[in-house]
């Protein structure tokens, strides 16, 4: 690709783009960056460029003369490519990534022209000027500025300039989207942390994560740029989990919690049906039928077993934790417990269906192992159904680890295989 700027200023363009990438790229002859002085084809003795607009006026215009000349002299030992000259103006065409890659893709030698005071002799730009391109709608004091951020945007797209193509397609706008956050070391930097999506090493969650923020970005900073998307099925579902996520209660107080009393059935009744709904939409048949039921919950408050969380006098969830050994815990197959007894048992628990999302679950957790320690015991154990992809996740992140599989009949006609998960306490 090679670039010829006409410019009354080229020791300040070569300044720029003779440096970091593009430097690097054109001593290694990948790209051909050529600045021209104007003033050096003036046809009088003072090198005067510009003179007084005929019909009066503030400022000076450009004259043609040189303009034309410094672009014959410009095209002289560049026969047979695909030439395009354009004129940086305020008047032109809005720049994009798309037309620069149009520019990258359609020509060999791009010739921009750097106008200034009031602007050129119309002439020039009706006999010499392909097309007219500018930065946004306002005005500069000359076109070099506009010009070196076209020459920087089309070069670094010319193979060998970047690394990988990578570089640039997946980057903000090049295909209609805005580019999602990056970090770097350290991992925390005042009190703010990395993602922990970005630390796993997952590199399929890595780039569903991505590709959500991308589009969260754009809906956020250009809805107009949003509304032009032709968003793929997958698209789809992540703009609706965006907006399913931003519809969840935003936690302005502490979440406690206490032992459940019977005046709280109700509510403890209404979290079941939100979680048994939830559960058969991700088809886990796990509370399809009629368990838990009011008297289940009703013997977990005699026993002292049964938890609510509360959020500003509302319950938010609950949990059941047992101090009496499980006894299909001991039937455990594919595998082996870690930490023996005392421990206790995580049964029954759910969250209200807007708090989900809110990080009241690991308050959940962290409240079951308070208790536990409490009670004096120094393990959890729990299972959950081997498709609750959302619990088995829970589980994971706090730190629960995988022990093997039981079998649980508490559910008579549905599907009674677990997977078991503990964690020790210290």
């Amino acid at each position: 690709m090679r670039i010829d700027i006409l410019t009354l200023f080229p020791d300040s363009v070569r300044a720029v783009l003779g440096e970091s990438i593009l430097g690097r790229a054109a001593a290694k002859g990948i790209l051909d960056i050529r600045c021209h002085q104007i003033r050096d084809y003036t046809e009088n003795r003072q090198k005067q460029v510009d003179d007084y607009p005929y019909g009066g006026g503030w400022g000076q215009v450009m004259n043609a003369q040189p303009l034309k000349s410094c672009l014959d002299a410009a095209c002289a030992d560049a026969e047979g490519l695909r030439r395009r000259v354009i004129y940086m103006s305020p008047q032109g065409k809005p720049f994009n990534q798309r037309e620069a890659r149009r520019l990258k893709e359609n020509y060999d030698q791009l010739v921009l022209v750097c106008g200034h005071y009031e602007g050129v002799d119309e002439r020039f730009i009706e006999a010499c000027v392909d097309e007219e391109i500018s930065l946004g709608d306002f005005v500069l004091t000359g076109g070099e500025i506009a010009a070196m951020a076209v020459a920087d945007c089309v070069c670094r797209m010319v193979p060998g300039v970047l690394a990988d193509e990578a570089c640039y397609t997946g980057e903000s706008h090049w295909d209609g989207l805005l580019e999602y956050p990056q970090y770097t070391r350290p991992e925390t930097w005042e009190g703010r942390k990395v993602p922990e999506v970005l630390l796993g090493g997952n590199h399929a969650e890595i780039e569903a994560w991505r590709r959500e923020q991308s589009l969260a970005r754009t809906m956020d900073k250009r809805p107009d740029m949003f509304e032009k998307l032709e968003l793929s099925p997958a698209d789809e579902k992540l703009v609706a989990h965006i907006r399913r996520a931003r519809a969840r209660r935003k936690l302005t107080s502490p979440i406690t919690h206490r032992l459940a009393v019977e005046a709280d059935i109700p509510a403890v009744m209404e979290i079941v049906k939100q979680a048994r709904n939830a559960l058969r939409r991700a088809k886990v048949d796990q509370w399809q039928g009629e368990y838990p039921t009011e008297d289940v919950f009703r013997g977990d408050i005699e026993r002292g077993e049964l938890y609510v969380l509360v959020y500003e006098d509302m319950i938010a969830g609950l949990f059941t934790l047992s101090s009496v050994p499980e006894p299909c815990y001991d039937l455990l197959t594919d595998g082996k417990w870690h930490f023996g007894e005392p421990y206790c048992v995580l049964h029954r628990n759910a969250l209200r269906a807007d708090f989900r999302g809110t990080g009241a679950a690991d308050m959940l957790i962290q409240a079951v192992e308070e208790e536990t320690r409490a009670r004096g015991a120094r393990a959890v154990r729990v299972d959950t159904h081997r498709k609750n992809k959302s619990m088995r996740a829970l589980l994971e992140r706090c730190g629960y680890r995988y022990a093997g599989n039981v079998l649980v009949h508490s559910e008579p006609g549905h599907d009674p295989r677990r997977q078991a998960f503990e964690k020790q306490l210290t």
